[in-house]
């Protein structure tokens, strides 16, 4: 038995599955990601299959990786610093490319890989003082708007992981106005009516990733046009856990509110599928050109999620703790659904020095991508065979949530490499544009990168290091009737990356 209840899905977690920056084997790391035009790399399975074309032999290559995470938050001009670091893998996988003797394709190849093509290993935290809200006036907010009464409110599914703990607990009651009319608040809105800031702190810590498994074909004609598809099946594994604090500085024992905990757990599985087609096309002998088109992954998810409240209300009714499996029957609440992220446009150009098939009298290269992405084309929709009215409309209202909340945007990629003879130096950098409508919310990915190669007798080594600086924001909670306060993320992240190879 499963129990169904309150949907958890919110406009942010379109990033989840869509603004993150490319990852790939160290080759391709350390010259920006920007592979679109280039091939003759694994990694062109996630980028532009019709660089597998430009493969004439068989090769298979293993990418680990680790990674350094450093986190800053601004809350209400609070800095705060988090840490965490955690092992990570590149693409890895291989290439199988042989010559086509009787077609009018050159060579043709076929290629199989794993990435991880996002990983959510994190921990994020930072904290406040707040003068303008609580994090409990949702909970008030959704009581009232419901028209039910305590005991209906408790057994509502549609307020198991938040409002019916908040009742149960008293972190929101009803009480009476100057007229003597009843209205729902929460206790800490008295403290806030009487001047004071309320301590508010946020933890968020997240694990999993998403793994693309990847098949993909490519042809080349007279080693000028190359063509190439992939089919890729990305496998979800998330979890998180937010912890939540509310606490009253005054030190004052007969304000009926000392502090509340809330801690939210939530894992998402499942898996989906997508699709990549690729050209490039030579039209010069130095020169390369290329053109990708990767549809939007369509996914189907399974969240699980259980929540506890913990609150002292001092003398107003002491203290309460609730687990959201009270409410339950003891199961974790489960919600089925459909996730589609946003079509994605990759164009790009190499220019290739002293060009020649025998890529070991190559001298060097410099190549860019431009890739569009357009993030207000993502959606939810709900899933299941106990789908509600309530949930359609629920997705529906998010759809056009998302829609204003999101725009389109550029990311630019560039690199290049230097060869001499048996070793590669090479350098990259990429910047991943801000995906939000609203002028005031910032958000941003610069990445530095730079590597060594060794490529001999059918070997090859590759070390990248990748600076990556990310900013973003963070909303601790959402109110309908007042302005959002929010907080400014600033990431570093640090990964290193080596890719084995050979040649079969």
């Amino acid at each position: 038995m499963c129990f169904s209840a309150a949907i958890s899905q919110t406009p942010e977690d379109v990033l989840r599955y869509s603004y993150f920056p490319q990852h790939g084997t160290a080759r391709n790391m350390a010259i920006g990601g920007a592979m679109g035009s280039l091939g003759g790399d694994l990694n062109a399975l996630y980028v532009n299959p019709a660089g597998l074309g430009l493969y004439k032999t068989r090769e298979i290559v293993l990418s680990p990786g680790f990674n350094f995470n450093n986190n800053k938050a601004n809350f209400r001009g609070t800095n705060s610093n988090s840490n965490k670091s955690n092992f990570d893998l590149g693409t890895s996988g291989m290439v199988i490319g042989f010559n086509s003797k009787y077609s009018k394709w050159t060579n043709q190849a076929f290629s199989f890989g794993i990435s991880q093509t996002a990983n959510f290993n994190n921990v994020v935290s930072y904290s406040g003082k707040n003068d303008q809200s609580s994090f409990s006036e949702q909970y008030a907010e959704q009581f009232s708007q419901s028209g039910l009464d305590p005991d209906q409110a408790l057994n509502d599914p549609r307020f198991t992981f938040g409002t019916a703990p908040a009742i149960y607990t008293y972190l929101i009651d009803t009480f009476r106005n100057a007229n003597g009319s009843p209205i729902i608040k929460a206790l800490p809105e008295f403290l806030l009516a009487n001047g004071i800031a309320l301590d508010q702190q946020k933890t968020i810590e997240t694990q999993g990733g998403i793994y693309d498994i990847a098949l993909g074909y490519a042809a080349n004609m007279d080693d000028k046009v190359y063509f190439g598809a992939s089919i890729g099946i990305p496998i979800v594994n998330y979890t998180r856990l937010i912890k939540y604090r509310e606490s009253d500085p005054s030190g004052d024992k007969d304000n009926n509110f000392n502090f509340f905990e809330y801690n939210d757990y939530l894992s998402t599985k499942g898996f989906g599928i997508n699709a990549k087609l690729g050209l490039i096309f030579k039209p010069a002998e130095f020169v390369r050109l290329g053109l990708a088109v990767h549809t939007p992954t369509y996914y189907s998810l399974t969240d699980k999620q259980s929540t506890d409240l913990t609150t002292d209300t001092e003398d107003y009714e002491g203290v309460h703790k609730v687990s959201s499996d009270i409410f339950t029957g003891g199961e974790q609440g489960r919600t089925q659904y459909t996730s589609t992220t946003p079509w994605k446009v990759v164009m790009s150009g190499s220019y290739v020095f002293r060009e020649v098939n025998d890529t070991r009298k190559q001298r060097a290269f410099i190549t860019a991508d431009v890739e569009y992405v357009g993030y207000a084309g993502s959606g939810f929709k709900a899933d299941g065979d106990n789908i509600t009215n309530d949930d359609i409309q629920y997705y529906r209202d998010m759809k056009s949530v998302i829609k204003d909340y999101y725009k389109s945007a550029l990311n630019y990629r560039l690199g290049g490499e230097l060869k001499f003879n048996t070793f590669m130096f090479r350098l990259g950098g990429a910047y991943y544009s801000n995906p939000y409508k609203d002028k005031e919310l910032k958000s941003n990915i610069t990445q530095v990168s730079g590597g060594l190669g060794y490529r001999d007798h059918g070997m090859f080594i590759d070390l990248t290091y990748v600076h990556n600086m990310s900013k973003d924001i963070n909303f601790p909670y959402r109110l309908t009737d007042k302005a959002n306060t929010f907080a400014e993320q600033h990431n570093t992240r640090g990964n290193v990356m080596m890719t084995v190879g050979f040649k079969l």
